[in-house]
């Protein structure tokens, strides 16, 4: 599968007194990576949201090898698990500037249609946008 790669620098607020990053803080890249992803494929979080799609995380795990520090750029690669269904799963990558592994990561989403609240099959837009 075709992956993605974006840095983000490490925030002051992001840290703790040591400098090092909150474990909270990763859910927040991986979206940052997981939309990134999205975008430049063509699929907008706003777009979706107009034609009644919401996609919330209904799973995520995270592998701590490293910590990520204060003013330190790291890379969050992102891949699309595998074809999207009424899930879609993407798996991540996060590094640091020397290259070292800091976090493996996994998150899935539902479709959801926004008027049921039900889930729903990936929309055929969305499907085509990812080249399947």
């Amino acid at each position: 599968m075709i992956f993605d790669e974006i840095p983000i620098r490490v925030r002051y607020g992001e840290t703790d007194q040591m400098g090092v990053v909150h474990h909270g803080n990763y859910a927040l890249y991986l979206e940052m990576g997981r939309t990134e992803w999205l975008r430049k494929k063509g699929v907008s979080y706003k777009e979706m949201e107009a034609d009644g799609v919401m996609l919330p995380v209904i799973s995520m795990s995270l592998n701590f090898k490293k910590s990520a520090v204060y003013d330190e750029v790291v890379k969050v690669k992102t891949q699309l698990k595998k074809r999207p269904s009424v899930r879609i799963e993407f798996d991540y990558e996060i590094t640091n500037e020397a290259g070292d592994i800091l976090v493996i990561a996994n998150t899935e989403l539902a479709f959801i249609n926004m008027k049921t609240k039900r889930p729903m099959k990936c929309p055929d837009y969305i499907l085509e946008k990812l080249d399947y």
